[in-house]
């Protein structure tokens, strides 16, 4: 057997420690997003495939058994070409996908399909709004520069940001202390957040329930059909292994 994660997420990182500890022969793949990956105790590669046909040609070359796709629920693209690539190639894909997010007493959400939808929510008067979407997301949201915008990014931007923003460089997870803090610094009235799932990134969600204060929900892109479990021992159980977290 040997696995191919595609991950960049903590439950993918937990995966690669329990897959490490098993002893099982893998690769971890980042997207390359993120110009200082976390570590990981497995072989790692960073980078695209080229698509489906290069996707498929590596799970050939590198005798890959088994995919999971631990990817971001938001990284669609990457989702739909291991599903494609799986079926080229006849190789089995598991996805290990958190559960999104639910909508519970207090909140204030306005709940859309696309970015599109999201720039359009927001008030036409001048408000502070905390931009949770990733760098890859903003540039529509310069359609509307009336707005104070604060930003959050793992790594420094390199480029020109699209319109003034407030940039907070850090890595999460976020604590709801350390959010309410944040948010209470920078006076932020409006938040933008894509309906990520899973406890790493929900403290914003929290604090903005504790503050009352509107939040825009990007709803998850539409994937094709494919088995999803929502655990690590979920995942090591289809691969033929116990799970080794802790071990």
């Amino acid at each position: 057997m040997r696995a191919l994660i595609l991950g960049g997420t903590a439950d993918a990182n937990l995966l690669a420690e329990s897959i490490a500890r098993a002893g099982l022969d893998a690769i971890y793949s980042y997207g390359g997003r993120t110009r200082a990956p976390a570590n990981q105790p497995l072989p790692t590669r960073i980078g695209g495939f080229g698509g489906v046909s290069g996707l498929a040609e590596h799970i050939r070359r590198e005798g890959i058994t088994h995919v999971v796709d631990a990817t971001h629920p938001f990284a669609a693209e990457m989702s739909r070409n291991a599903v494609a690539a799986c079926v080229e190639t006849g190789t089995p894909l598991m996805a290990l996908e958190r559960a999104p997010w639910a909508r519970t007493p207090g909140d204030n959400w306005i709940e859309v399909a696309n970015i599109a939808s999201a720039v359009a929510a927001l008030p036409e008067s001048r408000t502070r709004v905390f931009l949770a979407i990733g760098r890859q997301h903003i540039a529509p949201f310069a359609s509307r520069p009336q707005h104070a915008y604060t930003l959050r990014f793992v790594d420094a931007p390199e480029d020109a940001l699209p319109f003034d923003a407030d940039v907070i460089v850090s890595r999460g997870p976020f604590t709801l202390n350390g959010e309410l803090e944040m948010m209470r610094a920078r006076r932020i009235e409006w938040i933008v957040a894509r309906n990520s799932g899973g406890d790493g990134a929900r403290a914003k969600i929290d604090a903005a329930r504790a503050l009352g204060l509107p939040v825009i929900m990007l709803s998850r892109p539409a994937l094709p059909d494919r088995l999803r479990v929502e655990s690590v021992a979920e995942v090591m159980q289809w691969l033929g292994h116990r799970t080794c977290l802790g071990a």
